[in-house]
């Protein structure tokens, strides 16, 4: 059964959510301030499906929290933020968050996130497993990115999903609509900065220069191009 971590202030959605979820076959570890919950986190840290964490606590806030978890673990995170300012979600998806979800929201709505996160992030068995660009190593089976060198490149589930979409798609452009489908299951609104935060993200892990990026590259009005040359194997 999966397991995920709430914290959240407000006890009784807690308690709503917590019962809602459960009935979907979730495991569900509620905290109710940052300190319950980096003891639940650390406790639970090897058996932890997804993390969803409130931008506003009593103690602490949930970019704090974010930014510790993503120190410990790429366990894929969802934020909840009551604010209506597009900055909330811009600063927890550059701390590394996955995807975010304004209140209020339907318990049936913050499950479909996690069902989609959760599917786009389980282990594949795929006949192709590697993919190989101008010395980085992207495995698709465990998951992983190496640089030239062997060490690993840090990315969440959410950077994982975007580079494999683009060393699937070499040469070609791809609008951001199809980028935020691919990635988050839904289409991105025309002010939604997300997508542009994520692959500045990703230029900044492929040590690609955000000013004159070699590998991934703007084509203003229509979308991204992912300009290396990429070779697949399965061994």
């Amino acid at each position: 059964m999966r397991k995920i971590l709430i914290v959240d202030d407000d006890k009784k959605t807690c308690v709503l959510l917590k019962t809602y979820l459960e009935k979907n076959q979730y495991d569900v570890i509620l905290s109710h301030n940052g300190e319950s919950f980096l003891a639940e986190f650390h406790a639970h840290l090897e058996t932890l499906s997804m993390v969803i964490l409130d931008v506003m606590l009593p103690d602490t806030d949930g970019f704090a929290l974010c930014k510790q978890v993503r120190q410990r673990s790429n366990v894929p995170i969802i934020m909840l933020t009551a604010s209506s300012d597009e900055t909330d979600r811009i600063v927890g998806l550059e701390l590394g968050a996955d995807d975010y979800i304004a209140k209020p929201y339907s318990p049936r709505e913050l499950l479909a996130r996690i069902k989609a996160i959760l599917r786009r992030a389980a282990p594949e068995t795929p006949s192709v497993r590697y993919h190989r660009f101008v010395g980085f190593t992207l495995d698709l089976m465990e998951r992983t990115v190496t640089d030239s060198a062997g060490n690993p490149v840090a990315l969440t589930g959410l950077d994982f999903q975007l580079l494999k979409y683009f060393t699937e798609h070499p040469g070609k452009i791809l609008d951001r609509g199809l980028l935020c489908e691919e990635t988050r299951g839904r289409d991105a609104g025309p002010l939604d900065r997300s997508l542009d935060v994520q692959i500045s993200r990703l230029r900044l892990r492929l040590n690609d220069d955000g000013k004159q990026p070699a590998l991934i590259k703007t084509v203003r009005g229509a979308g991204y191009v992912f300009s290396a040359d990429v070779s697949v194997s399965s061994v």
